[in-house]
């Protein structure tokens, strides 16, 4: 429980609250802390590259329409 932060500068990204079980071997949230927790840019379609919004740290990607709900995003 808690709040997820970036591994290189500590910057807020996700709440455990936000966390949930995907088939993905990776930790699965549906949302950030703040707006402004990460900067997205497009990869390729229907997945966006992911970075710290303070440091640019890599996070991965949010995968659209991947999310438990439909409609949510999977990051």
């Amino acid at each position: 429980p808690g709040i997820y932060v970036c591994a290189k500068c500590g910057h807020e990204l996700f709440s455990s609250r936000a966390k949930y079980e995907h088939s993905s071997p990776w930790p699965a949230f549906t949302d950030t802390v703040h707006e402004d927790s990460v900067a997205k840019r497009p990869e390729r379609p229907g997945a966006l590259k992911v970075s710290c919004g303070k440091c640019g740290n890599g996070l991965g990607h949010e995968f659209l329409n991947d999310g438990p709900k439909r409609g949510q995003s999977r990051f």
